[in-house]
């Protein structure tokens, strides 16, 4: 519940602040070009990789990649470039 609270209080204050989201939040921020390539900041980790679907772990659960050809051509501690034909992100909470 504490983080509930937390989570809310900060949502609060970026708001008030009129601050970035997803720099206080520590929210992905994700840009896509087309379909055919997308970069994710602000991520935890890979939690699976196949060519069809990229698991990536977020500070609010995790974002799912799907599409065809799918493949990491960077990864850094807080950046993630997937290329390929994109079809498809979801976040699951």
């Amino acid at each position: 519940m504490a983080k509930t609270f937390k989570g809310r209080l900060l949502q609060n204050l970026t708001t008030a602040l009129e601050l970035p989201a997803d720099v206080v939040l520590n929210l992905p921020r994700i840009t896509i070009t087309g379909n055919a390539q997308l970069l994710m900041e602000n991520h935890k980790g890979i939690i699976s990789y196949e060519p069809e679907r990229i698991r990536i772990r977020t500070e609010n659960g995790e974002a799912v990649i799907t599409g065809s050809n799918l493949k990491i051509d960077s990864l850094f501690a807080g950046e993630i470039r997937v290329t390929g034909h994109i079809d498809g992100i979801e976040f699951l909470c």
